[in-house]
C-alpha cells in the first residue's frame, strides 16, 4: 500500500472515491508514443479546468470497456525505471514546469506506475502537441485530454490563471498546530489510504497536501482547517449545519433546533444520521402478491445527495451564513449560500439540459467527500435525487435561487401519504388540547392541497358528517374520485355509506353499497361486509367476508361479525325450508369455530362476553350438552355482570 498516494490503489483502479474521467490508464510504456500522451494528460490534469483537483495516470494497466482490465499486465523493472526517468526529465518541457507525484505500486504481483497530478497553483500550463504545431494548452473534457483552443474553452482556462480555489489556498494566519493529527489519521483510515503508515507528521501533512510552504515554514491550507481542526468556525464563520423543525400550527412554532459543528465531514455525517432517523418508512402487504409495497417520507439517497451538495458547493469565503435545513410537515428545504456558480441555470437543474462543464467552487472539499464515499461523481448527484424521489412515489425535487445568486435551495416534497399522516397527527394533537377549530382547518387545508389522499378524504368526510354536512361530504367524495386511482375508491366510498347510514338515509346507502365492485382488497371487503350487515343484507355480507380471506382471521370484530352473519343465515334457512337443515348445521358449525377463535384472541371484555353468549346460543341449536351451553353463558355473565339479557336467556334455557 502506497504511503504517497492519498487514495487506496484498489479504490483508484475501481473508480471508488474518484470519477473515471479523472483516471487515465496506459497498458504499457513507450517513450515515443506513451510519453507524448502522458505529457498532454499531465498538462490537462494540472490545468484542472473544472476544479476537480487534477487526476491520476496509471501506466501498466490496460483499459477495457471503460474499466481497468485486472489483473494488470504490469511493467518490467526496466520499463518502470525508464518511465520514471523519462517523465521526470521531460516534465521540464511543460510551461511553466510541473512535476507530478510518482508512486511505483504493486498490483496482483505486477509493477505499475501511478502519476498523481494535483491541480496546479500556477496554471495554465502548455506543452508541445508535435513539432509543427508548437505548444498548446490541454484540458480534460470527459475522459480525454484535448486542445483547449480547438474546443472553445481557452478563454475559460485563462480566466482561471492564478486563481486558486478558496479551499486550496494557504491560511497564513494559522499554524500546523491548529490541525489535529488524530483527525487526519482517522480520515485516512476511513478511505484506506497508505498515507496512514507515514509516521512523520510533517511529511504526512505535506503528502496529503493540506499544508504548503510559506517563507521557510509550512502553513495549513483552508481544506486542512475545514476538515481537521477542532472548530472550523474560528476561521470560517458559518461553517456549520443548522436543522430546524417547525410545528404545523398557524404560528409556525419551532419544535426542535439542532446545530452540527466540527470538521465538514464530521458535521455532515452527524446531520445525515439525524435526518435519516426522522425519515419514517411504511410497508404495506399487497393482497394480490407476496411482495410488500413500501415508501418512506423522504428517500435517503435524495436526502444524502442534497445535503452533501450543499456542503460541497457552499462558499466558505464569501458568506457567514450556515447551511440551513428546515423541516416542515410537508417538505424539507436545504439552503446553502451563495447560489450556484455562473453558468448553471434552472433548466440544468430540471434536467432539461446537460450540466455544463463549469468549474466547481471547492475542488478539495469535493475530492475529500468523494474519497469518503459521501459525494457522487460529477454530474451524477442530480439524476440520483430525481430517480430516488420518483421510485419512492414522491413528487419531483424543486431547485431554486434568486437572480443575484445569493442562495441556493433544494426542496424535497414529503411522500403524499406522509403528508396525509402528518396532517392527521397534527389534527389529533390540536383536538386533544381542545382546539377543534384549528384541528378541522388542518385537515381541510391538507385535503384541499391533496384531494387524492384516501386517508385525508376519509377523515375530512367523517368530520363533515359529524357537522351534518352530508352534501359537502358527497362533494369531497366526488373530488376524490376525480383525482385518485380507482383502486382507492371503494375505501372512501365505504366511509360515505356509513355517513349515510348514520344520517338515516338508508335507501341511498343501499344503492351505493350495491354499486361497490365485486372484487375488493381484503380491507375494503371487510368494511363492505360490515356495512352490508348494518343494512340487513346478510348474504351480501357473507360474500364479502369470504372475499376478505385471511384478513378476517386477524380482526376480532370482523371475525365476530362473520360468525354472527353465519348465525343469521342459519336462522333464515331454518325458518324458510326444512330441506335446508344440512346447510343450517354447516353454517352453525362454522360460526362455532369462528366464535371459539374470537375467544382465544386479544379483545376487550365486551367483545369476549358477547362472543361467549353467541357461542352458547350456537351450542344450544347444535344440541350440545346443556352443561356446555350453560358454561358459555356463565363466562359471558362473569365478564359483563350488569348485562341482564345474559341472565334472562340463561334462565329460559
Amino acid at each position: 500500500m502506497s504511503n504517497i498516494l492519498p487514495i487506496n490503489i484498489d479504490d483508484l483502479l475501481h473508480y471508488q472515491g474518484v470519477e473515471s474521467s479523472r483516471v487515465e490508464l496506459k497498458a504499457s510504456w513507450d517513450a515515443k508514443t506513451t510519453g507524448k500522451q502522458v505529457l498532454k494528460s499531465l498538462c490537462a490534469f494540472a490545468n484542472d479546468l473544472q476544479n476537480l483537483n487534477g487526476g491520476y495516470i496509471v501506466i501498466g494497466v490496460e483499459e477495457y470497456n471503460s474499466q481497468a482490465n485486472l489483473p494488470p499486465k504490469g511493467l518490467s523493472s526496466e520499463d518502470l525505471a525508464a518511465a520514471q526517468k523519462w517523465i521526470r526529465g521531460n516534465c521540464n518541457r511543460i510551461d511553466p514546469k510541473y512535476q507530478p507525484v510518482m508512486s511505483p505500486e504493486v498490483v496482483s504481483g505486477k509493477h505499475v506506475l501511478v502519476l498523481w497530478v494535483p491541480a496546479s497553483d500556477i496554471r495554465p500550463h502548455r506543452v508541445e502537441d508535435d513539432e509543427k504545431n508548437g505548444r498548446k494548452y490541454f484540458v480534460r473534457i470527459g475522459s480525454e485530454s484535448v486542445d483547449a483552443e480547438k474546443n472553445g474553452v481557452l478563454d475559460q482556462l485563462m480566466q482561471l490563471t492564478a486563481k486558486v480555489p478558496f479551499d486550496d489556498r494557504r491560511a497564513l494566519d494559522t499554524t500546523t498546530d491548529d490541525l489535529r493529527e488524530h483527525k487526519v489519521r482517522e480520515f485516512l483510515r476511513d478511505i484506506r489510504s497508505g498515507l496512514l503508515d507515514e509516521a512523520n507528521t510533517k511529511v504526512l501533512y505535506k503528502n496529503l497536501r493540506i499544508v504548503a510552504p510559506v517563507n521557510g515554514y509550512d502553513a495549513p491550507k483552508n481544506i486542512g482547517l475545514l476538515f481537521f481542526s477542532d472548530n472550523p468556525e474560528q476561521w470560517f464563520p458559518g461553517s456549520r449545519i443548522e436543522i430546524v423543525q417547525y410545528a404545523a400550527d398557524a404560528a409556525g412554532n419551532v419544535l426542535e433546533e439542532k446545530v452540527f459543528r466540527g470538521g465538514l465531514h464530521e458535521q455532515l455525517k452527524s446531520a445525515l444520521a439525524y435526518l435519516e432517523s426522522i425519515s419514517s418508512s411504511h410497508l404495506e402487504k399487497q393482497s394480490s402478491s407476496f411482495k410488500v409495497k413500501g415508501w418512506v417520507s423522504y428517500p435517503i439517497p435524495a436526502l444524502r445527495e442534497s445535503l452533501v451538495n450543499a456542503v460541497y458547493h457552499k462558499s466558505y469565503e464569501a458568506t457567514q451564513e450556515p447551511i440551513k435545513v428546515y423541516l416542515y410537515s410537508d417538505r424539507i428545504e436545504i439552503i446553502s449560500y451563495p447560489g450556484p456558480v455562473p453558468g448553471i441555470q434552472i433548466s440544468h437543474l430540471k434536467q432539461e439540459l446537460n450540466m455544463p462543464p463549469v468549474p466547481a467552487r471547492n475542488r478539495r472539499i469535493g475530492e475529500f467527500l468523494k474519497e469518503l464515499r459521501l459525494a457522487e461523481g460529477r454530474g451524477t448527484g442530480l439524476p440520483k435525487i430525481f430517480k430516488s424521489m420518483r421510485e419512492n412515489g414522491s413528487n419531483d425535487p424543486i431547485f431554486d435561487f434568486d437572480e443575484e445568486r445569493t442562495y441556493f435551495r433544494v426542496t424535497l416534497p414529503a411522500h403524499p401519504e406522509y403528508i396525509a399522516i402528518s396532517a392527521l397527527r397534527d389534527a389529533a394533537h390540536l383536538k386533544a388540547i381542545g382546539n377543534e377549530i384549528d384541528s378541522f382547518k388542518r385537515i381541510e387545508n391538507a385535503w384541499k392541497a391533496m384531494p387524492s389522499s384516501p386517508s385525508l378524504t376519509s377523515e375530512y368526510m367523517r368530520i363533515l358528517g359529524e357537522q351534518e354536512r352530508i352534501t359537502d361530504a358527497e362533494a369531497a367524495l366526488a373530488a376524490f374520485k376525480e383525482e385518485a386511482p380507482e383502486s382507492f375508491h371503494p375505501f372512501v366510498t365505504n366511509v360515505y355509506i356509513e355517513l349515510l347510514l348514520d344520517a338515516g338515509r338508508r335507501n341511498e346507502a343501499i344503492k351505493l353499497l350495491n354499486q361497490q365492485p365485486q372484487y375488493l382488497s381484503s380491507t375494503d371487503a371487510l368494511e363492505v361486509a360490515i356495512l352490508a350487515r348494518r343494512l340487513g343484507s346478510q348474504q351480501k355480507a357473507h360474500r364479502y367476508f369470504e372475499r376478505a380471506g385471511d384478513a378476517v382471521l386477524h380482526d376480532t370484530r370482523a371475525l365476530h361479525e362473520f360468525a354472527q352473519t353465519k348465525i343469521m343465515l342459519a336462522r333464515e334457512i331454518w325458518k324458510g325450508q326444512r330441506r335446508g337443515r344440512e346447510s343450517n348445521r354447516r353454517l352453525l358449525n362454522e360460526a362455532k369455530e369462528l366464535l371459539e377463535r374470537v375467544i382465544q384472541m386479544d379483545a376487550d371484555k365486551a367483545r369476549h362476553a358477547w362472543a361467549w353468549r353467541d357461542l352458547g346460543l350456537v351450542k344450544k341449536w347444535l344440541r350440545h350438552p346443556m352443561s356446555e351451553v350453560s358454561s358459555a353463558y356463565q363466562h359471558a355473565i362473569e365478564l359483563l355482570p350488569d348485562v341482564k339479557r345474559f341472565q334472562e336467556e340463561l334462565s329460559k334455557l
